[in-house]
């Protein structure tokens, strides 16, 4: 089973048992440590070189030295320069890429190419063996610069306060979501990762519907991005984004527990970025349709 998010595939930190503490095969001696839902599941890291000694199959005086293991401090590194790399394209691209009337054609071109290769590259991404930390730094490139332009024109045409709103909506939401995930009060088991794919599923489904309808029919489509209508579905997708938010969590939490190889931790900033974007367009368009209604 591979990890998800709502926009793109990518892997999970696991090698043939899936998704770590989901499908990992039963083994005799009871829970993993420091996992509180591998219940009596193996290590799918047992077997990998990187491995602590104390939990490779085998292993003796030749194991390697633990700093070849991901810790914390490298998913939070990776992610920063991730992220970091995404705000600062897009503050580029905001300042850089005006949507005045003159330029706005230019930008919006420019903004779209860069979200179609954003997209290409993450999908490169999501089916390689490995993390390819230039891969994945261009794709926050691309990204920032796709965001900055359109956060340019959220702010220009509809109310400057907007973009602060959704920063901080979506700074709220991994705050609340990691909370929640670190008192247990969000319990990521393979129910609740199948119940958050067929919901993903279906939602974006129904964007691409309406989507189609917009372009060839005019309009908004089947209005799910307008009025009442465009706020359930702004509400349901930055829900949507706070699952998959759980869901990265999980994934960082089997890593540092079964000991993931350091290269990993790249994998985690990724998809921790997809998802912190996710939830910011929810945001921002969520706000958008608030703010317009006033």
């Amino acid at each position: 089973m591979r990890s998800s998010n709502p926009v793109f595939s990518r892997r999970g930190f696991s090698r043939d048992n899936g998704y770590a503490g989901f499908n990992a095969q039963p083994q005799a001696g009871g829970p993993v440590a420091g996992n509180p839902y591998a219940q009596g599941t193996a290590n799918p890291y047992a077997t990998n070189p990187y491995a602590p000694a104390d939990t490779q199959v085998g292993a003796g005086p030749e194991a390697p030295a633990p700093s070849n293991v991901m810790t914390i401090d490298d998913v939070v590194s990776r992610t920063a320069m991730t992220l970091g790399t995404v705000v600062l394209t897009a503050a580029l691209s905001w300042f850089l890429l005006p949507v005045d009337s003159d330029n706005i054609g230019k930008s919006y071109g420019i903004a779209i190419g860069a979200a179609l290769v954003a997209m290409v590259l993450s999908l490169i991404q999501a089916f390689k063996s490995k993390p390819v930390p230039a891969l994945i730094l261009a794709y926050a490139a691309f990204e920032g610069v796709f965001l900055g332009v359109i956060s340019s024109a959220v702010s220009t045409y509809i109310s400057a306060g907007v973009v602060p709103q959704a920063v901080l909506g979506t700074m709220a939401v991994f705050a609340g979501v990691l909370i929640a995930y670190k008192m247990r009060w969000i319990r990521v088991n393979r129910r609740f990762y199948g119940f958050v794919m067929a919901a993903a599923l279906g939602f974006v489904l129904l964007m691409a519907v309406n989507l189609l309808f917009a372009v060839f029919g005019g309009g908004d489509g089947l209005g799910f991005r307008s009025g009442a209508l465009g706020i359930l579905f702004g509400v349901i997708g930055v829900i949507l984004g706070a699952c998959f938010l759980a869901l990265d969590f999980k994934q960082v939490e089997d890593g540092l527990t079964y000991g993931a190889p350091r290269e990993e931790s790249w994998l985690a900033a990724f998809g921790l970025t997809l998802t912190l974007v996710w939830i910011y367009l929810e945001m921002l368009r969520l706000v958008s349709i608030l703010q317009g209604d006033d």
